[in-house]
């Protein structure tokens, strides 16, 4: 009776999908989802030696997936972060000795203008935008096909692979609270500190595929329920963390006007204050000097944004199990939009946002070929390229009263490049003093 309970619970425990372990962070969910050292299938096969056969597989998937975390760290220092400054600009009227609103428009939400808050004017204000990633490199995540090779791959028993097919479940929520304060009446202070809630999961189906045992199912085989040589099983991982992201400090100055155009010159400094191991930050210091061009119109105020991101070195980019660390991309970003005054209480903000990121290890879709000569397998590989990504934006800010603002926007995905969400909700508020 209990050689019986014993054998019974031993062929659950086989069967059971694997969870990661409670102390993983979730950089490493991806690279341990099958174990440290790769995928092992179940075996009787003996070598010549009489020792027991071990079957190990491995693929890029697991050994050179932390891509996937470099994407979401890029993600992070990106475009997201709603800007600090303020909807409500003020310029000295000389005549009256008073402040009056330079612009009646409110102005972008994700871009900027060269105009500052005004000398020792504060603005205060929180959003929130929610991330459902969708695709990376155009591949859907709940659908990456991923070819695991024996180690020591030759013919024979040594042809055989594993195929999976892997879904990706990530998401983030991230809350962005902010202050700008003039310190002039040309040059304004702030900060920005997001507040983040990551989710990931993983399921992958492996599957084995006997290219060169097809005649003894006894030498790669996953235990079924019945004790058999069976073909397939599933694996599973998921996690989540949360905390304060990267924190993002700015200077910007209005530093000219020409004519109709106003330019303003500024520098973002960002801090590795986000746990990255947990996916909450980039895991580097970061600092992006910028340029901006705005229309100094009062209803109709077109603008666009220049800047150029360096980065430092980050667990992220280097080797996350190892604790190595590696250079974080350099980006250079740009955008350009409009925001148009439709009532004196309602702003319509449009935007094209841009960025290209230098020298990122991208996931490209390949064919795998086996041994045998013919047969083929759909799979994923990396190269390292320069590559640019593009998304729209298009937002509400209404003033119901007072200083007081509303803002409703949406961030969409114009091209397939990098890790993308087909939409990015935002919700947020802003109030002047």
């Amino acid at each position: 009776m209990r050689s019986r309970i014993l054998a019974t619970l031993a062929g659950v425990l086989l069967l059971s999908p694997l969870s990661a372990r409670a102390d993983d962070k979730l950089a490493l969910l991806i690279p341990h989802l099958f174990g440290p050292t790769g995928l092992v299938v179940d075996s009787e096969a003996r070598l010549p030696n009489g020792q027991t056969h071990s079957a190990h597989f491995n693929s890029a998937f697991q050994a050179e997936f932390t891509q996937f975390n470099v994407a979401i760290a890029s993600q992070l220092t990106g475009l997201p972060i709603p800007t600090p400054a303020s909807g409500f600009t003020y310029t000295l009227d000389p005549g009256l000795g008073l402040f009056t609103r330079s612009t009646k428009s409110f102005g972008p939400i994700l871009s900027d203008r060269a105009d500052t808050v005004g000398r020792h004017k504060l603005s205060f204000g929180f959003h929130y935008q929610r991330f459902t990633f969708d695709k990376i490199e155009g591949v859907d995540l709940d659908n990456v096909s991923a070819v695991f090779t024996h180690d020591a791959p030759a013919p024979g028993g040594r042809d055989d692979v594993v195929t999976t097919n892997n879904a990706i479940d990530a998401s983030v929520s991230q809350f962005t609270t902010y202050l700008n304060f003039g310190v002039t009446a040309w040059l304004d202070a702030a900060v920005a500190v997001p507040v983040l809630s990551t989710d990931l999961s993983v399921t992958s189906t492996a599957t084995v595929q006997r290219i060169g045992t097809s005649g003894n199912p006894a030498i790669h085989f996953f235990r079924d329920a019945n004790g058999g040589f069976g073909t397939t099983r599933a694996f599973s991982s998921s996690g989540s963390a949360s905390g304060i992201g990267d924190i993002v400090l700015r200077l910007k100055a209005h530093a000219a006007n020409v004519g109709q155009m106003g330019i303003g010159l500024g520098v973002d400094g960002r801090a590795p204050t986000g746990d990255e191991m947990d996916l909450l930050g980039a895991g580097a210091w970061g600092v992006k000097p910028f340029l901006v061009l705005s229309s100094t119109g009062k209803t109709f105020t077109p603008h666009a944004t220049v800047g150029y991101e360096w980065n430092g070195d980050s667990t992220l980019a280097g080797d996350p199990q190892a604790g190595t660390k590696g250079p974080l991309p350099d980006q250079l970003t740009y955008s350009g939009g409009l925001a148009v005054a439709f009532t004196g209480n309602l702003t319509l903000a449009a935007d094209l946002l841009g960025r290209r990121i230098f020298d990122a290890r991208r996931l490209t879709p390949t064919t795998f070929h086996a041994l045998d000569g013919h047969t083929t397998f759909p799979d994923i590989s990396f190269i390292q390229q320069s590559e640019n990504e593009l998304s729209g934006s298009v937002g509400l800010r209404f003033n119901p009263s007072g200083r007081f603002l509303i803002d409703l926007n949406v961030l969409f995905a114009l091209d397939d490049h990098g890790l993308r969400d087909k939409f990015t909700p935002l919700v947020g508020i802003e109030y002047g003093f």
